[in-house]
């Protein structure tokens, strides 16, 4: 069983969305603000979060901000529609996505069981197979396994977020064809895309600071203009 934990000041939106990821068969821990949260994640083992940005005592991004600086597990913002701001800080700060309130709560499941799912597919749990099969994706001396769950570039190893990591693979497994940010979306969250310029555009730009040499004139992740991304087909 998968525990989540949901972080909102707002008491009524912990309990809904407790039922619902319980109904899920979820196991959900609960904190009331950031600071509660850090102490959440001290004592359990946490697979994925739900932060609400706006908070007492200590906010979401600050909350966010902490948790980066030690786990990788999937995070899904909680934010007004006023805080487009935050969103894209959100996502900065290593967010995996963000639904805006008021939000259908099936759809909100939707979100947590795809990023559960890229998560454990990346191997990051414990005791988890990260095996799948002998299979390396390659664009000159870019490389993922796979196998292995590795990414490395001019054999330096690459750490990616879970988000982070299939979005590459989708596009090295098909390199030198240009998908559109729905497209890349679609195949990687396993959802309709609604809205999904800013997560994606936020998570290329992660990818290409971490394996670009220079990320203003990448050499692997290439903007096509007005359609899309690729990863060039380099021999």
């Amino acid at each position: 069983m998968y525990n989540i934990l949901v972080v909102d000041d707002d008491r009524e939106i912990v309990k809904a969305i407790e039922i619902y990821l319980k109904r899920e068969g979820y196991n959900v821990e609960k904190a009331y603000d950031g600071i509660e949260a850090i102490n959440k994640l001290k004592e359990n083992e946490i697979h994925l979060i739900i932060l609400d940005i706006m908070m007492p005592n200590q906010d979401g991004l600050e909350t966010l901000e902490k948790i980066r600086e030690t786990k990788a597990i999937p995070v899904i913002l909680l934010s007004a529609k006023s805080e487009d701001y935050d969103k894209i800080s959100g996502l900065d700060l290593g967010a995996d996505d963000y639904i805006t309130k008021p939000f259908n709560p099936l759809e909100l499941v939707a979100r947590v069981n795809s990023n559960v799912r890229r998560y454990v597919s990346l191997g990051s749990l414990k005791g988890m197979d990260a095996k799948t099969g002998d299979k390396i994706y390659r664009s000159g001396e870019l490389i993922v396994d796979d196998e292995t769950k590795k990414v490395t570039v001019d054999g330096k190893e690459i750490k990616l977020t879970a988000t982070e990591y299939n979005i590459l693979k989708f596009l090295l497994k098909n390199k030198g064809k240009v998908y559109s940010i729905s497209e890349i979306y679609e195949n990687v969250w396993n959802e309709d895309s609604i809205a999904a310029e800013n997560i994606i555009a936020v998570h290329i730009r992660h990818i290409r600071e971490k394996i670009e040499i220079n990320p203003k004139e990448p050499k692997y992740l290439k903007v096509i203009w007005g359609i899309g991304y690729k990863i060039e087909n380099i021999k």
